[in-house]
């Protein structure tokens, strides 16, 4: 019996990171990709909770399907970051990738109990990180079904 994947699907990703090296190298790597993947940025903790819930500077901010997250994070960590988005109803359906250059046991199994969906390790090489966002990506895009997607789907019926 074959199942149907979904067809690829241009993302509207947030990255939450505060190196703008990684910010950079993040948005060259999603440029090369075939999906037209949309990219937003802030670069601290505050920005993104207001930015998820689409308040001051970010009220017209669209939701996005993805949220890649880094730990280390000014004004508001990435751990805390993930504890209100995964606490918050309106929020908590919204898949969140930690991407994180920290290999540490006590991140990894933090942040999975904090419902991370995946936990990646930033790659120090360039090709390795380029190749590691462009999969992250490309799987998101290519295998996933998002809520706002079935919302459309039934919107039809």
């Amino acid at each position: 019996m074959a199942t149907l994947a979904p067809e690829t699907q241009p993302l509207q990703i947030l990255l939450v990171e505060d190196d703008p090296g990684d910010a950079r190298l993040t948005a060259e790597a999603l440029k090369d990709l075939p999906e037209a993947n949309l990219l937003e940025h802030v670069f601290d903790g505050v920005d993104a909770i207001d930015y998820l819930r689409q308040q001051g500077k970010f009220r017209n901010a669209q939701r996005p399907d993805l949220v890649i997250l880094d730990l280390n994070l000014p004004r508001k960590d990435g751990r805390e970051v993930l504890q209100e988005v995964k606490a918050d109803e309106r929020l908590r359906t919204i898949p969140v990738v930690v991407f994180s250059t920290s290999t540490a046991k006590e991140d990894i199994v933090r942040a999975y109990a904090l419902h991370a969906n995946c936990y990646v390790c930033k790659p120090v090489h360039l090709r390795e990180f380029m190749r590691a966002v462009q999969s992250l990506a490309s799987f998101w895009a290519a295998n996933v079904r998002f809520p706002k997607q079935l919302c459309k789907d039934t919107a039809g019926a």
